[in-house]
């Protein structure tokens, strides 16, 4: 059949949720899930951690088996992609020369990791994290020997994949221009703390840092970073961890509004006729980052857009607005964060981060905005109801690590 009620793009945790809740929801339509990798619905925030250590098999990562999407009549079309839209016949070019209509179009597609801008970003062993054929093309070359490892980006995807290659007992630099690590998506105290675990675990941690080339050898791998303050790091394989590309490329020339991604309204609708986008690639104003237009990158964020267009979709108008949380698991610390902080927010220390087991909360006008947890999952859980609340609570028990954060409710 070339037509589709709903036509789902992208194989990822927003599409793969959203046909989930269509179908838990009674939806009957015929449901198109257009994914361009060659392989189900999969976890990808292993990539970077047990699946990049080997410690967990790719079969652990399938959000449902086989089995269960031909059982609910969702037609997974792999290897594929959506090439253009005609948003006015409800019908898309795919790269295999077909076409398909559709009533309704979920756009899904996350995006593609940012290349390096800088010459030799094409050499061999130069690597992303973004998907299962990044990481098994690095499990590849760790096979067949690495001497030394250079990771340029200091944030999440960064810090987990150095800790797992440290834990591999690789040498590993770490390659920041800002100068801090984790700085977009924490404050100035955890990004201390962690820069101190990573070198404590033997990284070579450099802050401030521009990254100006990679140097090759005469077969074309790569050899070493050069930076632009003239200094050279020996490297056999790079990674590149400095964010991603909204895949928006099909929706942007078909009319829909958007820059940094497309722009949704609170219900995950684009400005196209009966077309929603969710996920890394949806730019929303978020009521927890005082009402930003931002792009999420987050399982949570993927999954409850689904939710939301799912519900849309059966009947039921219910806004998107859920807090934002994220988990970061290094070495043997899992970092949990629920809300969005900012730098003027006020921060407050909560444990001795020497324990290996500590909070930070952060004020924004004497209320919690959120809440950074280090090994302190009651912390995590208790925090997310007094950002709910938009509790003031008193700031002398926020500090007190034996004060309970729901008594302050």
């Amino acid at each position: 059949m070339s037509f589709a009620d709903v036509l789902i793009v992208g194989g990822g945790q927003g599409g793969a949720q959203a046909a989930l809740a269509l179908r838990q929801r009674g939806f009957e339509g015929r449901i198109v899930m257009i994914a361009r990798e060659a392989w189900l619905p999969y976890e990808r925030p292993p990539l970077s951690k047990d699946y990049l250590a080997g410690t967990r098999p790719f079969e652990k990562m399938l959000i449902r088996p086989e089995k269960y999407w031909a059982d609910r009549s969702v037609d997974i079309r792999t290897r594929c992609a959506v090439v253009s839209i005609a948003p006015q016949l409800r019908s898309v070019e795919l790269s295999d020369g077909s076409r398909l209509d559709y009533h309704t179009l979920i756009w899904a597609a996350g995006g593609d990791p940012r290349r390096l801008p800088c010459e030799g970003a094409d050499l061999d062993g130069v690597h992303s994290i973004r998907t299962r054929g990044d990481v098994d093309r690095i499990r590849a070359q760790l096979d067949g020997g690495v001497r030394q490892v250079a990771v340029i980006g200091g944030g999440y995807i960064g810090l987990e994949a150095a800790a797992v290659f440290r834990t591999m007992g690789l040498p590993v630099t770490v390659i920041e221009r800002e100068d801090r690590v984790l700085s977009r998506v924490a404050g100035a105290e955890l990004s201390e703390f962690y820069e101190a675990e990573h070198r404590r675990q033997g990284v070579d941690l450099l802050l401030g840092h521009e990254v100006e080339a990679l140097r090759g050898d005469d077969q074309g791998r790569v050899r070493a970073v050069a930076l632009a303050d003239g200094g050279e790091i020996e490297a056999d394989l790079v990674i590149a961890g400095i964010g991603i590309v909204p895949a928006v490329g099909p929706l942007l020339s078909a009319g829909a509004a958007g820059t940094n991604g497309v722009d949704v309204d609170e219900f995950c609708r684009t400005s196209l006729d009966d077309t929603y986008a969710i996920g890394d690639c949806a730019a929303h104003a978020n009521a927890y980052a005082q009402n930003k237009v931002i792009r999420l990158e987050s399982v949570q964020n993927a999954t409850d857009m689904a939710t939301t267009v799912a519900k849309h979709l059966t009947g039921e108008r219910v806004p998107y607005d859920t807090i934002p949380w994220f988990w970061s698991n290094q070495y043997d610390l899992r970092l949990q964060t629920v809300g969005f902080s900012s730098e003027d927010d006020e921060a407050i220390l909560r444990g001795d981060p020497d324990s290996r087991s500590f909070s930070v909360v952060y004020l924004r006008d004497g209320r919690v905005a959120a809440v950074d947890c280090v090994n302190a999952t009651r912390d995590y859980a208790q925090g997310r109801r007094l950002i709910e609340a938009q509790s003031e609570p008193d700031r002398d028990a926020l500090a007190d690590p034996e004060v309970a954060l729901k008594s302050l409710l």
